[in-house]
């Protein structure tokens, strides 16, 4: 029999979170008509600019971005983000810091509050919860800018109870279908819906879905479409980027690995450049900001002998975009790979993609019900693989798979974990693991 905590008694951050996992029927449940009312409860209100970024792949790269640029303009900071890879902390940084345990807490107390008021008791799910609560220190943080990544979708997503100022919509894909609709056009009229009126919309994808322009002209959005109101170009060395009435040359790659962050990356430049009469950022700013901007687990190359990458690609095209920056890293004469999936997953088509570039699988369990067995990846891959030369293994955690890489692995040979937020999350439990090949050892 599970014992239930009544709120007075919940003390720490896990105790909250539990009971948040407890209070709604269903872990997703599309709309905004109960987060909204308890926000309205809770008084929650923006008094800065607020950036909302919906997407397939590449939200958490863009908001990393902006979050770096603006900061080196000297603007206060706060970036909401989900899901975390370790410590659920690390859905809301301040000034780049991730938030302490204690005012989570404290926000997640002023929400159970705010939704028994009335005596008229709101349901939240899990997410809706926690967005609220985390809406509310943001509101309390004095910032000088909001930056706030969907969760799912965009039309009916929690962030989507606050109005944006600027819209970003990265790349549009196929994810999560049976809820927001079975092809690029109905996922991308859902993604579109945090566009508002009068408001810029940044349109990253450089060919997204008719649906998203569509919609941009019937709420009389301020449309900044890539390759229409803003370009770029680059060789090995640097790259250049020009929009309405503004130009950058000579700009370094910026530190996020992989191709497809040029294309984030100008989606961020348009957003600044949109929202430049409100938040001015000089071309120092931009440069510095590229420069130094981080974010765990996007094609993250750990140094160390054997190579380490780590990426949470989880749907086909994020997993097409790691192979083709795998396999712009040049030779390496054995790719192992440490990989785990929610069961919800299309398995075949990013299995088909990266197949050819994999020698070793290590299959892995997630600690998540949500998740598809190790065994039942493996008997996919079976079915499909023509491979002969190829071999797989499964295990009960991302780290017993990369333990049992690593042991496996030659110096020059490369190990990439890949999948969910908790494969990736799994081998940064204890922080980022640092190779060292047999022949270093003592």
């Amino acid at each position: 029999m599970q014992l239930v905590m009544e709120p007075h008694n919940l003390n720490t951050l896990e105790d909250w979170l539990s009971h948040c996992e407890r209070l709604h029927p269903k872990a997703i449940d599309m709309g905004l008509d109960r987060v909204r009312e308890v926000a309205n409860r809770m008084g929650i209100r923006f008094g800065c600019p607020v950036i909302t970024v919906a997407g397939t792949n590449g939200k958490g790269s863009t908001c990393a971005m902006l979050e770096s640029i603006l900061a080196q303009a000297g603007y206060r900071t706060g970036v909401y983000t989900s899901p975390h890879l370790v410590h659920f902390e690390e859905r809301l940084r301040i000034d780049g810091a991730s938030v302490n345990a204690t005012d989570l807490v404290a926000a997640f107390a002023r929400v159970e509050s705010a939704r028994g008021q009335n005596g008229s008791e709101v349901s939240l799910t899990y997410f809706e919860f926690s967005t609220l609560a985390i809406l509310d220190l943001m509101t309390q943080a004095r910032l000088d800018v909001a930056i706030l990544e969907v969760g799912l979708g965009g039309r009916l997503d929690a962030t989507n109870i606050i109005d944006t100022d600027c819209a970003i919509i990265t790349s549009i894909d196929l994810d999560h279908m049976e809820l927001l609709g079975p092809d690029r056009e109905s996922i991308g009229r859902e993604k579109a819906g945090i566009m508002r009126t009068e408001r810029p919309v940044v349109v990253s994808d450089p060919l997204p879905p008719q649906s998203v322009i569509d919609h941009a002209r019937e709420v009389g959005a301020d449309l900044w479409r890539a390759g229409v109101d803003f370009n770029f170009s680059g060789d090995k060395q640097q790259w250049a980027w020009a929009g309405r009435g503004r130009r950058y040359a000579g700009l370094a790659y910026p530190a996020l690995c992989g191709a497809n962050q040029l294309i984030n990356a100008a989606g961020v430049l348009a957003a600044l450049g949109a929202l430049r009469e409100r938040l001015p950022v000089n071309a120092q700013a931009v440069r510095n900001g590229l420069v130094f901007v981080e974010l765990p687990g996007r094609f993250q190359i750990v140094p160390g002998q054997p190579t380490m990458v780590l990426d949470v690609a989880h749907n086909p095209h994020a997993v097409a975009a790691l192979a083709a920056n795998l396999d712009a890293m040049g030779f390496f004469p054995t790719t192992h790979a440490v990989m785990g999936v929610m069961a919800d997953k299309e398995l075949m088509p990013m299995l088909a993609r990266i197949n050819p570039i994999i020698d070793r699988w290590y299959f892995t369990d997630l600690p998540t019900p949500r998740a598809a067995k190790g065994t039942d990846l493996k008997d996919q891959w079976q079915v499909h693989n023509t491979r002969t030369d190829a071999f797989a293994h499964t295990f009960n955690s991302p780290m017993a798979a990369l333990q049992a890489a690593m042991a496996a692995a030659d110096p020059a040979d490369r190990i990439v974990v890949f999948g969910s937020f908790y494969t990736v999350g799994g081998v940064l439990e204890h922080g980022v693991p640092r190779l060292q090949a047999k022949h270093l050892n003592p």
